[in-house]
């Protein structure tokens, strides 16, 4: 295993585009890949938008702004992408067999000694192992959205992942200035097994009419101190990102708790997947 000096990260969505920003604010030069040239501008606009508000905040300087724009690569071949990276992060869909494919085309075209990371937030990182040759290198590193804010990494083990791969992923989230915690491979991980639990629970409520959503979200803001309510929060994750890990932890525990709300199958079938389409549990500008 070589030192991590080049990333690829593969999906240029809300994480992956995130992801490529603290690796490329961190020093790395990063290439960011996905299907076709506009998705992956305007994943540069956001990651642009992102450092002017960093300047505009004073948490960012204009030296720090425009060297991590100059480490950015934009690429739609992943072979091209992943051929000199030590560390390629994926950041596709919540989808295992979509994964997998991409795992499939990462390792044939990666160097062999390239740590190969997914951020999925509870898909099984020893399935996504499954039929691998270099299956010791594969990890989770599921960082928190938005990721050029949220401080937590979850640095997951799977069945076969091999200890110095742990190690190395430890080491990374440092790097990009990141606060990791080593988790064994499990449903959900720890953080999105509880925090999609509290999530459901939010939108029954929202369903029984307990409360509106500003209200439900208000009681663990103001009362438990969270920095932001669980709707608000499944919005900017994305109701559909939600959708599936609900389903997947269903179908994994067999627990009712993890059962998807009514409201949430209604709103992901309308199309109201949350801030990214402007309409989810609240209203969003676009």
């Amino acid at each position: 295993m070589s030192e991590i000096r080049r990333v690829a990260v593969i999906g240029a969505g809300t994480m992956g585009h995130g992801i490529a920003q603290v690796a490329a604010m961190a020093g790395f030069p990063v290439t960011l890949v996905d299907t076709s040239r506009e998705i992956v501008r305007g994943a540069l606009d956001r990651i642009r938008q992102n450092l002017d508000e960093g300047v505009r905040r004073g948490k960012v300087t204009d030296a720090v702004r425009e060297a991590t724009l100059a480490s950015l690569t934009a690429e739609t071949s992943l072979p091209a992408a992943v051929r000199d990276a030590e560390l390629v992060v994926e950041a596709v869909p919540e989808r295992l067999e979509l994964k997998r494919q991409v795992f499939r085309e990462i390792e044939a075209h990666a160097p062999a000694n390239a740590i190969l990371a997914s951020n999925t937030s509870g898909l099984s990182i020893t399935e996504i192992q499954d039929g691998l040759a270099g299956a010791s290198r594969v990890l989770g590193l599921h960082f928190f959205n938005p990721v050029h804010i949220n401080a937590l990494v979850e640095v997951v083990r799977g069945e076969r992942t091999d200890p110095g791969v742990v190690e190395a992923g430890v080491a990374f989230a440092r790097r990009v200035g990141k606060d990791p915690i080593v988790v064994k491979d499990s449903p959900g991980f720890a953080s999105s097994r509880l925090g999609v639990l509290l999530g459901l629970e939010a939108m029954r409520m929202l369903e029984e009419g307990v409360a509106d959503a500003q209200a439900i979200d208000k009681a663990m803001e103001v009362g438990y101190r969270h920095p932001m309510g669980p709707l608000r929060l499944t919005d900017l994750v994305g109701l559909d990102v939600r959708l599936d890990i609900a389903r997947y932890l269903h179908s994994k525990l067999g627990d009712e708790r993890f059962r998807p709300p009514a409201i949430l199958e209604r709103l992901v079938a309308e199309g109201h997947l949350g801030k990214k389409t402007g309409r989810g549990f609240y209203t969003w500008e676009r």
